[in-house]
């Protein structure tokens, strides 16, 4: 596990919108979740974007690429507010991570298929 009084490669941004040193802190909290579950994260990126010109509903636009060993993870969620777009994009890329644990531990019990066509199995009596 990571020592949690390490710092991680947290990439804050903020597009139409200005950062304060307390969102900042916010999101660096939130993602501190990821670096938790998951020591193979090599970096993350975070755009908060604010988009008053189209939907009133969802103004307020989270993406998130995390560089991961392997394929990347990206993540996209909008909402009304910046903090709960925030939570739902943590939760996202949590659930990609626990996915994609989930494949590799598959692939690893199971690294490849057995062909049974040319053996000659004994009877069971």
């Amino acid at each position: 596990m990571n020592n949690p009084n390490t710092s991680h490669d947290i990439i804050v941004s903020g597009i139409h919108l200005d950062l304060t040193p307390s969102l900042k802190f916010y999101v660096k909290e939130k993602m501190e979740r990821l670096f938790r579950h998951d020591e193979r994260i090599v970096r993350a990126k975070v755009e908060l974007e604010c988009d008053r010109t189209h939907d009133r509903d969802n103004k307020f636009i989270a993406k998130a690429h995390l560089q991961v060993r392997g394929p990347d993870i990206n993540a996209t969620v909008s909402s009304e507010d910046c903090h709960k777009s925030i939570d739902l994009l943590v939760d996202k890329l949590d659930q990609g991570l626990r996915k994609r644990h989930g494949l590799a531990k598959d692939r690893r019990n199971h690294p490849h298929a057995v062909e049974w066509d040319d053996v000659a199995l004994p009877k069971a009596i």
